[in-house]
């Protein structure tokens, strides 16, 4: 353990060890040679207890979990050192999970040691029923009957407060939302009162709202059957809410390791100092978002390793060097208010027809989007936030025309875009753009990120020919912060945030003056979604850009917007200046959304620990 890590207490050291990690090294063996993800992991996990591991994409997190479970992706990945030791109650010498045979193991995965992945609709089979996989867990461990296994599963949709438990067993994964699957992974996974659950990002890209329902819910579930968590995420607000110990990763590695409180209070290594200060502030704004680059320099090291040089710089340092006085963000907005409105939306009405009846007419409509009018000025950032299925993208599909309206209007620069033809609708096409939620879905597979940003420049006819247009992609590249080597790699070889940074190039090489960022930074770890948060706000500066920002996260549609248009059931609850809505909320419903985001204060996790 590195020279940061804090000495286990005498308090923990006392609870019985549940699982014990000495060692751990995991590696994945490309064409390209071997590459270390865990290397030498040790740390133990007691009864009851809650341990929160955290770090960026890349930092051995997930490899972690999987070596534990013994659900490397064959053939590269391989446990290459280290021992996983499993304590059962009748056994005090431990089990070597990665030294027993494959059947024996699976007697133990989903029975002793259950696990929540990431992307539920991913996890879930999308052929068979909800219900159906749950109870298929409890027969197989149980040996349950398959009346009584559905009666398990359904008490167990009632436990984790799933609505209707009777119909949620026979529907499918894809009639659910995003909560109500997760749900019912949970459901699965404490199905046969595991001893650990372990929990992989279990609430990353879910609603504020939804996300303290999940963390909520695990809380009283561990408690009720006396499991233990190991929790993993790169949020550290999170970790906040659900943690009492936590493990900082870095790089394959642990850099800090703690009790909850002491990693907030007082954080030792740089590392942890810039996951915690990378969040977008609520009491204030920013200028700039803090980067993992404030606080440490990462050096090529020896034989072939990293070596971290910390920068003498304090979280509340850095943050306060940054701050942006009340008066200026107000003087902004009145100068931007004292133009035009590039955008103007009037009365508008998206409904999409539900059931039909015997003669083909709509019963009833879903009413995404219910009467909404708002204006944006030029250079201006409108931040459109809500749950899911508060109307949100629909909005922004049906500002860019690809979506038709069922009434109303936008006018953008003074012409109705609904009534334009297509031919008349393409010059415009180029001055507004959209950046979506998920590069990896957006950007084509099979094309180079070079080719992916000369495309619409090629489809629009701009430049004279191949080579500028080349310079261009390389040029919109170097402000993206890629390097040029990169022109001829595919969309799989980068990480999300590369990918999303290349998505960001795409909608650039237009030349546009309106771009909506749909849920642009959602999916992202919060070190990464920082930085293409600071480019976002470094490029509307630059290039007057105007944006729609649409987010689920209110922190972060606070940091980025001049005004705040807050949305529910495809109608807005109330709209003002982004820092008065969040300091004076006028709707209970915002009010909410506010409560539901993870703030990561000292005072708020000593009143949780003193509550436990």
């Amino acid at each position: 353990m590195c020279k940061f890590a804090a000495p286990a207490t005498d308090e923990s050291m006392s609870k019985d060890k549940i699982l014990e990690v000495k060692g751990l090294r995991t590696s994945f063996f490309t064409d390209e040679g071997e590459v270390r993800a865990v290397d030498g992991l040790s740390f133990a996990i007691h009864r009851g207890e809650t341990v929160g591991i955290v770090g960026e994409s890349g930092s051995g997190k997930s490899v972690t979990s999987l070596s534990i479970m013994g659900l490397l992706p064959a053939p590269s990945g391989k446990v290459v050192g280290g021992q996983v030791l499993y304590y059962p109650e009748d056994n005090r010498q431990g089990v070597d999970l990665l030294q027993i045979p494959r059947r024996q193991m699976q007697s133990y995965r989903g029975n002793e040691l259950s696990m929540i992945f990431q992307e539920p609709m991913s996890s879930l089979n999308p052929v068979f029923r909800c219900g159906e996989q749950v109870a298929e867990a409890i027969r197989l461990h149980q040996q349950a009957e398959p009346g009584v296994a559905r009666e398990k599963v359904i008490a167990l949709f009632r436990k984790v407060q799933l609505p209707d438990p009777e119909r949620i067993y026979n529907a499918y994964p894809h009639q659910l939302s995003g909560g109500q699957k997760q749900r019912v992974m949970i459901a699965m996974a404490m199905s046969c009162s595991p001893g650990i659950l372990i929990a992989d990002e279990p609430t990353t890209a879910l609603d504020v709202t939804v996300q303290k329902a999940i963390l909520d819910l695990m809380n009283g579930l561990k408690e009720e059957m006396q499991s233990s968590i190991i929790f993993i995420t790169h949020d550290l607000g999170v970790i906040a809410e659900i943690a009492d110990r936590v493990i900082v990763m870095y790089q394959g590695r642990i850099v800090e390791e703690g009790g909850v409180l002491d990693i907030f209070s007082n954080p030792q290594h740089p590392y942890t100092k810039s996951l915690l200060a990378c969040r977008p502030p609520l009491d204030y704004r920013l200028r700039r978002l803090p980067v993992v680059s404030d606080f440490m320099e990462v050096r090529p090291g020896k034989e072939g390793g990293m070596e971290i040089k910390e920068k003498k710089a304090s979280v509340e340092g850095v943050l306060t060097d940054r701050k942006v006085p009340a008066t200026e963000s107000l003087q902004r907005l009145e100068h931007l208010k004292s133009r035009p409105p590039l955008l103007k939306v009037e009365q508008l009405k998206v409904w999409f027809p539900g059931r039909k009846n015997f003669w083909g007419k709509p019963k009833n409509y879903v009413k995404a989007v219910d009467g909404l009018s708002f204006e944006v000025f030029p250079g201006e950032t409108l931040g459109l936030v809500g749950e899911s299925g508060c109307g949100k993208t629909t909005l922004g599909r049906t500002i860019l025309g690809l979506t038709r309206p069922t009434a109303g209007d936008v006018l953008y620069k003074g012409q109705s875009l609904p009534r334009l033809s297509p031919e008349e609708m393409m010059p415009l096409r180029q001055e507004m753009q959209i950046i979506f939620q998920d590069p990896y879905s957006s950007l084509n597979p099979r094309l180079t990120i070079g080719k992916a940003i000369m495309e619409p420049m090629e489809v629009h006819g701009l430049y004279n020919g191949e080579e500028e247009r080349r310079e261009r992609a390389l040029q919109l590249l170097d402000i993206v912060n890629m390097e040029p080597k990169f022109f001829n790699r595919y969309p799989h070889e980068f990480s999300g945030g590369q990918r999303q940074r290349v998505a960001i190039a795409r909608a650039l090489a237009l030349n546009p003056q309106f771009i909506i960022c749909d849920e642009s930074v959602s999916a992202l770890d919060v070190s990464v979604q920082a930085q293409v948060l600071n480019l976002l706000m470094e490029l509307r500066e630059k290039y007057r850009f105007t944006y729609i920002f649409i987010s689920h996260d209110l922190s972060v549609v606070k940091f980025m917007s001049d005004r705040m248009v807050v949305m529910n059931n495809g109608k807005i609850e109330e709209q003002g200046p982004a820092d008065e809505v969040y300091a004076n909320p006028a709707r209970d419903y915002t009010r909410k959304l506010i409560d539901a985001i993870p703030k990561g204060r000292v005072e708020d996790i000593e009143k949780r620990l003193s509550e436990k």
